[in-house]
């Protein structure tokens, strides 16, 4: 991978990461997971950042997980490795101290919703979707930290709802849902505003939006049981996902088996 796939330019205070791989409409790579740690880590070292914006190129936000990725999964090491890097990554961003906006256009799938729902904030766009149509798809599971964060923001009902149906929610399904604090006129319209919300908290107390958003975590983290991988066993060493992945690579409907 090239960094041009993740990009991360820095405006004044503001931090902006950009998803840069339009044509796969921004499906990540591990090697961009990688990426997006790395920048994580590097924000975090940069005392004078007030903010950091994440969006992507094109008409995505990042559509999940690039799926030729787990085509090659056969041992249960690879699957709790996984697991464990993408709580890894999406623990750094979640982790910054400074405020996180994701401005979302188009879909937020999968792993997108997962980076997404990482971040402090969520603007949209009119064209905005979100969902893990997992259960549609892969036939895999999300890690105990990515349900939990669901959970924090949108609550355990409607998180049954949206993996039991596997459908994406629109811009403004989203917004009721609490998922975006707003959505904009325009799909042009999203970045100016992302800039303006991200300039605004970069004009506040630091020490107050700090200790917020670590309250927060604080909180949460009492929530999450140190359990999980069972589940992540159960499903991405089954029959059914190594179908799913098949069936995805094919562009075809896969036959679950519940094996």
């Amino acid at each position: 991978m090239s960094d041009g796939e993740v990009r991360f330019e820095r405006r004044d205070a503001i931090g902006w990461l950009t998803f840069d791989r339009p044509d796969a409409r921004n499906a990540m790579t591990f090697a961009m997971y990688e990426r997006l740690g790395d920048i994580c880590r590097e924000v975090a070292a940069d005392a004078a950042l007030r903010a950091l914006v994440l969006t992507g190129a094109g008409e995505a936000f990042v559509a999940g997980t690039d799926i030729s990725q787990f085509k090659d999964f056969t041992t249960e090491k690879q699957a709790l490795d996984y697991e464990e890097r993408m709580d890894g990554v999406l623990g750094s961003l979640e982790g910054l101290r400074i405020p996180t906006i994701a401005a979302i256009r188009g879909p937020a799938v999968g792993g997108g919703a997962a980076i997404a729902s990482a971040c402090d904030i969520r603007i949209g766009a009119p064209s905005a979707r979100f969902g893990v149509p997992i259960a549609r798809t892969l036939g895999n599971c999300l890690s105990t930290a990515n349900i939990l964060r669901l959970v924090a923001l949108i609550s355990a009902a409607r998180v049954k709802d949206l993996l039991f149906t596997a459908r994406l929610l629109d811009a403004q399904e989203m917004l009721r849902a609490g998922l975006l604090s707003e959505v904009t006129a325009t799909d042009e319209a999203l970045l100016p505003r992302a800039e303006e919300v991200a300039r605004a908290m970069a004009s506040f107390a630091p020490l107050t939006l700090r200790a917020t958003k670590e309250q927060v975590r604080r909180i949460r983290e009492r929530l999450r049981p140190d359990e999980g991988a069972d589940l992540i066993l159960l499903c991405y060493m089954s029959a059914d996902f190594r179908e799913g992945v098949r069936a995805f690579m094919e562009k075809r409907k896969p036959v679950w088996r519940g094996e």
